[in-house]
């Protein structure tokens, strides 16, 4: 899909921006069907199925959910290391979206699915963050705000893929938040609203913010 009619001029020259990332593959049907099926072999589906969140699924799980709650994974971290070349950003112009990258730790919100009736919400998040295969759905291990520890599934950012950013530094990332317009709005949009949803559910993300006052 290319709606880069949304995109306004393009900004001055930026070394690293903007990326090369070729041509868009998206999954066909049976491979996202075959992905969801391989994933959900880690889940009985007789007990209810957690999901953690930890971008846009904070403030928009799109799901309804039996309960949320805090939560910290360990042995990853969030931060901007996926190009988004429609929801956030278009082909010429490409936006940048949260993703889970190896090491650190991670906050964010625990949601409960109920097992009965779950299948049809799973495969519109599968839809919703699967189209192109960037991320590894992976089985994280989950500590709960109560102390309650669970096995949650959450999106783990590919690194063998042209859509992964790698670090990139602050002129770039300034750009991005100056131009990067998609089909769901802005790249500065979903920043601002992941920070203001962190902070609201008591659970600042310090280096997200700085960046964020950094480049803005």
């Amino acid at each position: 899909m290319n709606d880069s009619h949304l995109a306004p001029d393009l900004p001055a020259a930026c070394p690293g921006y903007p990326p090369r990332l070729g041509v868009a593959r998206y999954l066909s049907e049976e491979e996202m069907a075959a992905s969801l099926a391989d994933t959900l072999q880690g889940w009985d589906r007789s007990n209810d199925l957690w999901l953690f969140g930890y971008g846009s699924l904070i403030w928009n799980p799109g799901l309804p959910t039996v309960e949320a709650v805090r939560a910290r994974v360990h042995g990853y971290h969030r931060g901007l290391y996926l190009w988004s070349r429609v929801n956030r950003g278009t082909p010429e112009q490409p936006g940048l979206v949260l993703a889970l990258d190896r090491g650190g730790s991670c906050s964010g919100i625990a949601f409960r699915l109920a097992a009965a009736g779950a299948m049809p919400h799973l495969e519109a998040l599968w839809r919703r963050e699967m189209p192109m295969g960037s991320y590894r759905p992976s089985w994280l291990p989950c500590a709960l705000a109560d102390g309650q520890r669970v096995s949650a599934l959450s999106f783990v950012m590919r690194r063998d893929v042209a859509t992964y950013t790698g670090k990139l530094s602050d002129t770039v990332v300034k750009t991005v938040l100056g131009c990067a317009r998609g089909r769901y709005g802005t790249t500065l949009d979903y920043v601002s609203r992941t920070v203001e949803a962190l902070r609201e559910s008591g659970m600042p993300d310090r280096a997200l913010e700085a960046l964020l006052e950094r480049c803005r």
